[in-house]
């Protein structure tokens, strides 16, 4: 047998395994595929997919081998997204609002392939997983601009749903117009009561009346319908696309650093015990009463070595002047170190509960 014969026989057989290995590489990609599903988890992971080439691509000590080993990597995560991706086209995602609103937005760039299902409030989608009748749900918890989103902070506490991931999506506010009209031609422009809000000084500024809509893709909606040159809405360059109007001035909202943090809840929640900085984690918990109570549980958080980004208190609608509080640590609350921290917690806290632990948020792009 000559050399090329030999080195033909050789990659048959390499073949044949990496066949096998192939299969089993894809058997176990579907169950991470199932475990994303049950959890409302995205298919794509950032953060694992450079762990992967990272810890992987130190095994190749050929230099030159390893930049192709990387490329190898990243074309078989590539095929086990797809693969994923199969399965999720059955995952049912609530978002509250209406098709081209911001959190349809968000919803639709995190689950691509994900059903979208409209709820006319954050109560009726976040109950709609509570029931089995989706899988997840896309809300906001935060604006950078108007502050948090308090209807969802209480639903955390309330509500008996995990968050398993937060995304940050920046928020851009546009004037749009129907096909033929141009900036000048604007006497009236139509937007959620917020969007006018955030772009009050050009408002003011074109001499610009204004009309309120309960959200921006329904004014999008309402201008395509009137087919009025004169009147145009403020919304997103998505919502634009999707009711066929024209992008008359970009970025008109003053204040460019806006962005709101959306939270995909569902009724499994994704723990891991490892000890990981990069992980953030979400607590809300009653304090007894009694003198220091609170101070003490902050105490607590602090030398269990977690660093609090944020700590806010809700009155409990239902008992008068009785508060709860809504914590957010950097750190991985299930960890060894978290687990002592929540029974240390428990000497001075009447209810406490993990709402979910998730990898640092995520940009919406």
């Amino acid at each position: 047998m000559d050399r090329l014969q030999s080195a033909r026989k050789a990659i048959n057989e390499i073949d044949k395994e990496m066949a096998e290995l192939f299969i089993k590489r894809m058997k176990a990609s579907a169950e991470v595929g199932r475990y994303k599903l049950s959890r409302g988890l995205p298919v794509y992971d950032a953060q694992r997919e450079a762990e992967v080439i990272h810890n992987n691509s130190k095994r190749v000590e050929d230099e030159e081998l390893r930049e192709y080993y990387v490329n190898f990597l990243q074309t078989c995560m590539d095929l086990s997204k797809n693969y994923q991706s199969r399965l999720q086209k059955g995952l049912k995602v609530a978002y509250s609002g209406v098709e081209g609103a911001f959190a349809f937005i968000a919803a639709n760039r995190i689950f691509p392939d994900g059903n979208l299902c409209s709820f006319g409030d954050f109560k009726s989608a976040y109950n709609a997983v509570v029931s089995g009748e989706c899988d997840c749900c896309v809300l906001p918890i935060e604006n950078s601009y108007a502050g948090e989103v308090s209807q969802v902070i209480d639903l955390m506490f309330k509500g008996t749903l995990y968050i398993n991931g937060v995304y940050d999506l920046e928020i851009t506010q546009n004037l749009i117009g129907i096909e033929g009209s141009s900036r000048n031609d604007i006497k009236t422009v139509v937007s959620h009561p917020q969007a006018l809000m955030q772009c009050a000084e050009y408002i003011k500024k074109r001499g610009l009346k204004t009309v309120e809509a309960n959200n921006t893709a329904l004014a999008a909606k309402y201008v395509a319908d009137l087919g009025d040159k004169t009147v145009a809405a403020i919304a997103s360059e998505d919502t634009a696309s999707l009711y066929g109007l024209e992008m008359l001035e970009k970025s008109i909202n003053e204040n460019s650093n806006n962005t709101t943090r959306f939270a995909v809840f569902s009724r499994a929640e994704k723990k891991s015990s490892v000890d990981d900085s990069s992980m953030q984690s979400i607590l809300v918990f009653t304090v007894k009463n009694e003198a220091g109570a609170l101070a003490k549980a902050v105490t607590i958080i602090g030398n269990s070595g977690f660093n609090m980004r944020t700590l806010r208190s809700r009155s409990m609608k239902k008992l008068l002047w009785q508060y709860y509080f809504y914590v957010e640590v950097d750190g991985n609350a299930h960890s060894k170190k978290g687990e002592e921290m929540l029974k240390a917690l428990s000497s001075c806290c009447d209810r406490l509960r993990i709402v979910g632990t998730f990898a640092h948020e995520t940009d919406l792009k």
